[in-house]
């Protein structure tokens, strides 16, 4: 009878992955390779892109010639496949699912796909694209399978392996460096409900190591592609964008007259407030003042911040574009440094509205209609898990939930320090945090049935 079940569960196992294939492979058919804006700076190995993927695909260059890109679409698929059912199959033995509840575990992590295909207003099939985040998607599927493994089993090699994904997350984009930091707190979590308080060095020189390794392997790859020994420029330019906005005239007062950095704010803000992108134009309710950021940040940060800033560093002569973006960075670096002080309570409470549409863009769309119901699925989550911890003494599904909960807080307050929390940014959590609503759920209802009969 257990080999004829051990068939059966091989059979199904395969059959869900063959399905999975079929259906990435299908939409590759149907829609073809997807090019967009950004695509072209992960084929040129960009200044401003982590090295994981324009690495990934130069590889199938290398391998498949120029006809190259519908061979690293397809490889992206069987990746996304192969982490879509990692996780599921590990879900479905853990909490001892049937087949529709399987089946339901996997729709949802289908659904983020189905949703920026259909639904938003990219119309882009993800795994089909040259984008980063065509290999983020299974990446971080295969990180949530060894994290939570992690957390709910006793294996080292899931401390290990998921520490790896993190960091390689982090290869691929910058804003999934939150992955370590969530590794590091629940690694340091067992170990203190463990009692081995000694241990938490561990995962806090894990993290120091990482972020190190990190730093030096994207110099070494710049180094090889620009012959610059430097990290990706551009973050502190996108910063000092949102701190622009925030800023009002006497602001300036922080740099001295007559200096580069005055110059450069003086221009900067007069130019934004010409064309309404400060925040004194945003508007009086909560949605409004959101969506004007939202809408103004890449025409303050590509025509404004770094259009002026290439104008005065080309300027000088002898300049190249890396040493042109390195000098934005650094100039950018040094004005946040200063006004971030002067103007921190209107950047405060932007940074804070910029917040609130990523939490709802992480389950939901921002509406207002919509946004209740994810300020109700939020609060049903995070109270059925207090609910089965302390009533009921049951963690996984609860666990499950907190790995859901710590990766979206973590995703939107990283994100929104630079930039603004677009759909895409934000999509990474929509499926962990539905799987979780369901574990719970299904928890809750098998509780009811035990305790009517």
């Amino acid at each position: 009878m257990e080999i004829v079940e051990k068939k059966t569960t091989v059979i199904k196992s395969g059959c869900i992955l063959a399905g999975l294939l079929l259906f990435f492979w299908g939409m590759l058919a149907a829609y073809g390779v997807g090019i967009y804006n950004d695509s072209q700076q992960y084929i040129t190995m960009h200044i401003h892109r982590e090295p994981l993927y324009p690495l990934f695909l130069a590889f199938f260059r290398k391998l498949c010639g120029e006809g190259y890109l519908p061979f690293a679409a397809a490889a992206q698929g069987i990746l996304a496949a192969l982490g879509i059912w990692k996780l599921t199959a590990y879900l479905t033995g853990r909490f001892a699912l049937r087949l529709w509840e399987e089946l339901i575990v996997l729709l949802l992590q289908l659904a983020p796909h189905l949703v920026i295909r259909y639904v938003s207003a990219m119309h882009i099939f993800v795994q089909n694209s040259v984008m980063s985040e065509a290999l983020c998607f299974p990446l971080f599927s295969f990180f949530l399978y060894y994290l939570l493994r992690m957390l709910l089993e006793d294996e080292r090699r899931d401390i290990l392996l998921s520490l790896a994904f993190a960091w390689l997350l982090s290869m691929t984009r910058g804003q999934m460096m939150t992955t370590i930091l969530l590794w590091a707190l629940l690694f340091g979590g067992k170990l203190a409900t463990k009692k081995k308080y000694r241990m938490l060095l561990i995962p806090a020189a894990a993290v120091f190591i990482t972020f190190a390794f990190r730093s030096l392997t994207v110099h070494v790859y710049n180094y090889g592609v620009t012959g610059y020994f430097m990290g990706n420029t551009y973050g502190k330019v996108n910063t000092l964008t949102n701190v622009m906005y925030a800023c009002d005239e006497e602001d300036g007062a922080v740099f001295p007259e007559g200096s580069l950095e005055r110059t450069f704010f003086d221009s900067f803000y007069g130019q934004a407030m010409e064309r309404g992108m400060n925040h004194t134009f945003g508007g009086d309710r909560f949605g409004e003042r959101a969506a004007h950021l939202e809408e103004t940040h890449d025409i303050l940060k590509f025509d404004v911040l770094e259009a002026g800033f290439s104008v005065y560093y080309f300027g000088l002569g002898k300049v190249d574009y890396y040493q042109q973006s390195s000098m934005s960075d650094e100039m950018a670096g040094r004005m946040i440094v200063k006004l971030l002080p002067a103007c921190l309570g209107q950047w405060l409470y932007d940074y804070i509205l910029l917040c609130r549409n990523g939490f709802i863009r992480s389950i939901a769309v921002v509406h207002p209609l919509i946004t209740p119901i994810a300020v109700f699925l939020y609060l049903a989550a995070v109270g059925l898990s207090l609910r089965q911890v302390w009533k009921k003494r049951k963690f996984e599904a609860a666990g499950v939930c907190m790995v859901a909960l710590l990766f979206i807080a973590a995703n939107v307050c990283a994100t929104s320090l630079t930039i603004m929390c677009l759909s895409r940014y934000m999509v990474y959590g929509f499926s962990i945090f539905y799987i979780a609503l369901f574990l719970l759920l299904r928890e809750e209802i098998k509780n009811k049935i035990k305790e009517i009969k």
